[in-house]
């Protein structure tokens, strides 16, 4: 686990080699601002990163990450609507072209979701997580019926079933929902499989998570 200094002596390896390599680049980003066409909504588990996976430069992608890479439906109460607020800043302003889910393998928040293990847990004390997997109940039922709440199979399937969630909130979002109906925006569903390096893409035609080669 790396400490702040070995933090900051990562970030003078950046200045020393990786800044200047990308030196034109930074300068076109701070002279122009950011224009990606392609926001990614991943989990915030420190193994995942989408711009290590998809091996990008800086300013190609719109990331936005929270546990088990979810997207909540629309909704208009009041509150602070993290995802929901950057959601209508791609969309919007960034006018992005992609929006990407990536869940992943080994997932603790779907693994929570599944078990239950945070059910009842205080604010602070797991109820913060515990109100945010909630999304994640309606897909719960049908695998936990099939495979149970435990071993990896219960697992792989929550962790898809999350992705698909996350996909069918997404288009409850009245400008998502515009844009993708006439071809503006497209929606894509992704897994990368942690325990083999493999990333795979949900096929719409058959509706199953396919390997890319």
């Amino acid at each position: 686990m790396p400490e702040f200094s070995q933090l900051l002596e990562g970030y003078r390896r950046f200045r020393e080699h990786g800044y200047p390599q990308q030196r034109a680049r930074f300068d076109r980003l701070a002279a122009e601002g950011q224009s990606p066409k392609l926001m990614i909504i991943g989990c915030s588990d420190s193994r995942v990163d989408p711009a290590q996976i998809f091996d990008v430069d800086p300013g190609e992608i719109f990331v936005v990450r929270n546990v088990a890479a979810l997207v909540p439906p629309f909704e208009t109460s009041p509150g602070l609507h993290g995802v929901s607020a950057a959601l209508e800043f791609a969309v919007q302003v960034l006018r992005v072209r992609q929006i990407v889910v990536m869940g992943h393998g080994m997932c603790g928040g779907c693994r929570a979701a599944l078990t239950q293990e945070l059910h009842g847990a205080r604010p602070g004390e797991g109820g913060f997580i515990a109100d945010w997997i909630h999304l994640l109940d309606e897909a719960r039922a049908p695998i936990a019926a099939m495979h149970g709440t435990e071993g990896r199979e219960a697992e792989r399937a929550m962790e898809l079933a999350g992705v698909r969630v996350s996909l069918d909130n997404l288009r409850t979002f009245p400008c998502i929902r515009e844009k993708e109906a006439n071809g503006e925006l497209k929606l894509r569903g992704t897994f990368f499989a942690i325990s083999e390096g493999v990333l795979h893409v949900l096929n719409d035609d058959t509706g199953d998570f396919e390997p890319v080669s």
